[in-house]
């Protein structure tokens, strides 16, 4: 027969085995290192120009708790107070074939990043080409032109893309593409309007087209933090 004082032991230790429902998750650290330059080669480069303004890139490594996950280059855009969205640096081999191995660099695609669980999302935009491509931020909206390589509705197209949404809010074709001997940049830097919601896009050299941009902005969806 088991003693009174050994019972109590049972429940003590089953309280003591069971975790915390109360503990605190673990809030991780994200920050951008310093930056340095890497070489490259812009779509406009010549061989005229050889500065090192025109050769090189400023990178930053994105670091979560002091371990380096990515290179980034240009300045963040806080989307919320926990989520910033920046744009990946890729390292690209750019040798011929049986060359050695020449390493440059180019702007990428966007990352979206949590600053509570350390997670990091590549994003799809919609017609986004690194090349081509310059997204402009407001809220969780990014206006530029793009490439839409469909048979119907393909060329270069106005883009107004919005986080966490299947398609383009606003998706227009505004010239054919390739082009002949296209200007750099091909549109110049878009220009947001909060109140009415609008984005102006303009092809370099051509006129403005503003667009409406229809709704609230969405939830963007942040999950909880995580071990």
């Amino acid at each position: 027969m088991q003693t009174p004082l050994r019972l109590a032991f049972v429940p003590l230790l089953a309280l003591l085995c069971v975790p915390s429902a109360s503990a605190a998750p673990k809030t991780h650290t994200v920050t951008l290192g310093a930056s340095r330059r890497v070489p490259y080669t812009p779509p406009e480069a010549n061989p005229d120009n050889k500065s090192e303004e025109a050769t090189t890139l400023r990178v930053r490594p994105l670091l979560v708790d002091t371990t380096q996950k990515e290179w980034t280059v240009g300045e963040i855009h806080d989307v919320t107070d926990r989520s910033f969205v920046v744009r990946r640096a890729l390292r690209i081999n750019d040798s011929l074939p049986g060359e050695a191995p020449r390493w440059t660099w180019q702007p990428g695609p966007w990352l979206m990043v949590d600053r509570i669980t350390g997670h990091i999302t590549a994003l799809h935009l919609p017609a986004f080409d690194p090349a081509v491509s310059e997204a402009i931020w407001f809220r969780d909206y990014a206006a530029y032109c793009g490439i839409a390589t469909t048979v119907r509705n393909g060329g270069l197209v106005a883009v107004v893309a919005e986080l966490g949404a299947r398609k383009a809010v606003v998706q227009k074709v505004i010239g054919p593409w390739p082009q002949a001997n296209a200007p750099y940049p091909v549109c110049t830097a878009a220009k947001w309007q909060r109140t009415p919601m609008r984005a102006t896009l303009q092809l370099t050299g051509g006129q403005a087209m503003t667009f409406d941009v229809v709704g609230l902005s969405s939830l963007v969806e942040e999950g909880e933090a995580e071990e």
